[in-house]
């Protein structure tokens, strides 16, 4: 391969340092241009140019000021959800998708230096690539500018995310919420059917959520786990509506029992109208009421003779 000539050279670096400026605006910081460099330096471009540092070590560190920045704030606005809750709310904001897609919100992919076989294969915009250098260039802000800045490259890149987590619900994680369901309906354990099309750069991922050899749902998405998460969501409202369904029409159920029991309780205590016809009940209750009256003679009415009242004798 023949050397770069001055000028193909100098038109690279003027290049590459617009886009480092056009990056850095939108992350807000100007960073060390070696730092940076070294943030968006993918192993594969490091190998194909003899072993260049890569960002993996930025990455490392990344991950954990992005962990600790999210875990704090979670503590701090759910100060009465358990630690489990706490767990799964972080694990929605901290994933490989999540990082990915505010990765493509700041077009992260087009300031990555990848080796050529990543480039052909549409690493710029693969989830796990572009995970991988957000968490580094937050690792080089933290380097270059504090935890205070970077913590605040967090909440301005994360909050939509943590606010939004908050009220996911089942939503933080659709296949655990499924098998959570899916025991307590006493269906079975779900299962994902998976299948892939397409070339290998830009496969399709479609998966059928199936519990006790039923399907209840399907998802597509660019990874396997993506389409499954679909497919588990997809499955758990399915089953959730029939389960509420049941559950309204048992509720009816017992109203109008409850309602029709309350009439025929209410309906023997009413006095009869005038001149309706007795059934047995009010035939007693109407035997019981005239039981007092008989007892009610009038005072001055002289009692029956004793003798008189005795049956003949044969």
């Amino acid at each position: 391969m023949s050397e770069l000539s001055p000028a193909k050279k100098q038109t690279d670096t003027v290049s590459t340092a617009s886009s480092h400026t056009l990056l850095e605006g939108r992350l807000g910081y100007q960073l060390e241009t070696a730092l940076l460099v070294r943030a968006l330096t993918h192993r594969s471009f490091a190998y194909e140019n003899g072993g260049l540092p890569t960002n993996e070590r930025l990455e490392f560190l990344g991950d954990s000021v992005l962990g600790l920045v999210v875990t704090d704030t979670l503590y701090r606005i759910h100060p009465d959800l358990p630690e489990g809750q706490l767990a799964k709310l972080r694990a929605a904001v901290v994933n490989s998708r999540a990082l990915a897609e505010v990765g493509r919100g700041l077009q992260l992919g087009s300031f990555i230096r990848l080796g050529r076989g990543e480039e052909g294969t549409g690493g710029r915009d693969k989830a796990s690539i572009l995970a991988d250098t957000l968490e580094a260039v937050i690792g080089a802000v933290y380097l270059d500018q504090g935890l205070d800045a970077a913590s605040e490259l967090v909440h301005r890149l994360f909050d939509p995310l943590i606010e939004k987590s908050s009220n996911l619900g089942a939503g933080l994680d659709w296949k655990t919420s499924l098998q959570e369901l899916t025991a307590a309906e006493a269906l079975g354990v779900p299962e994902y059917l998976v299948t892939e099309s397409g070339p290998d750069h830009e496969k399709t991922f479609t998966a059928a959520a199936r519990v006790g050899g039923v399907s209840y749902g399907t998802g597509t998405g660019r990874s396997k786990k993506e389409a499954e998460q679909q497919a588990a969501e997809s499955a758990w409202r399915s089953i959730r509506a029939s389960a509420d369904a049941r559950e309204a029409a048992a509720k009816s159920g017992a109203e109008s029992g409850t309602d029709a029991g309350t009439g025929a309780v209410s309906g023997a205590g009413e006095p009869a109208a005038a001149g309706a016809p007795l059934g047995d009940g009010d035939g007693a209750a109407a035997a019981v009421d005239a039981a007092p009256a008989a007892d009610a003679a009038p005072a001055d009415q002289a009692p029956a003779d004793p003798a008189s009242a005795e049956a003949p004798t044969s």
